[in-house]
């Protein structure tokens, strides 16, 4: 299920199959076909709507689609946003921080940086195991790694910063 916030901040939860769409939790009759690349023609309880996809922004999070030919703008979140907005790590995406803590407890399975490295936006960092899933830390914004304060087996607390960035 995917979770669509409109411009006009109306929430929309959708789960879709074959035959059927769910919004908001109600069950609707649905048919689509390809019409073009990118563009579908969508029949959702004898409605008829033309749906062509325009693009997303890097991180597939805002999408711009037309509906009927108006431009719509939505941003776009999934389980995944769900768990880390619960964990209280999507707060960690929109600031630039120096210390990369750790997102929730775990255990540092690998470290991909070396004391004085330079990084970039989106450079892994190192890896961390947690609740049965590797995550890949990455940086935050461009910098140079000054300090590794965590060794690899080594367990790490929720918030314990593992490495500081210049």
């Amino acid at each position: 299920m995917i979770t669509i916030k409109l411009p006009n901040q109306q929430i929309m939860q959708f789960a879709f199959n074959a035959k059927e769409v769910l919004i908001n939790g109600v069950a609707l009759k649905a048919d689509w076909i390809t019409i073009a690349p990118n563009k579908y023609h969508v029949l959702i309880n004898a409605q008829s709507y033309t749906i062509e996809w325009l693009g997303s922004n890097e991180n597939g999070k805002e999408i711009t689609f037309m509906v009927n030919g108006r431009k719509v703008q939505a941003a776009i979140t999934d389980s995944y946003d769900a768990l880390l907005q619960q964990l209280g790590m999507d707060k960690m995406i929109q600031s630039k921080v120096n210390d990369v803590k750790a997102p929730m407890p775990g255990l540092v399975l690998r470290i991909m940086v070396e004391e004085g490295q330079s990084v970039q936006k989106g450079d892994s960092l190192l890896v961390l195991e947690a609740m049965k899933m590797e995550n890949v830390i990455k940086a935050s914004g461009q910098g140079t790694v000054k300090k590794i304060l965590v060794q690899p087996k080594q367990t790490v607390d929720k918030n314990q910063t593992m490495i500081v960035l210049d």
